[in-house]
């Protein structure tokens, strides 16, 4: 595998983009493989890498189907289930707890 080329904060060339920066933008890299690499420097912890893609390349993202929309609200309601009391906290249960806030105490 080659090394992919580095570029510095705000010095990536057009044409290039992070994931975040394709998904504002209603594309998703759609398989490809990193084109460069972006680096953010951070003081204490070494530089912050983000992958860049290429625009060109980037296919739309793809529509969410009634489907899709169902299995999102039964994981979202199973995050706000309590597992010892079994109702629906009204929030997603505390992953450092494992219960919600009452079955906690």
């Amino acid at each position: 595998m080659t090394a992919l080329p580095v570029y510095r904060w705000r010095l990536a060339p057009d044409g290039l983009a992070t994931r975040r920066q394709l998904r504002a933008a209603g594309l998703r890299p759609g398989g490809q493989d990193p084109t460069a690499e972006l680096q953010r420097p951070r003081r204490k912890r070494g530089p912050l890498v983000a992958y860049l893609y290429r625009i060109d390349l980037a296919l739309p993202v793809r529509p969410m189907t009634p489907s899709r929309w169902a299995a999102l609200d039964r994981a979202n309601s199973a995050r706000r289930r309590c597992p010892a009391c079994e109702r629906d906290a009204g929030y997603v249960i505390p992953a450092h707890l494992g219960v919600c806030n009452p079955c906690s105490a």
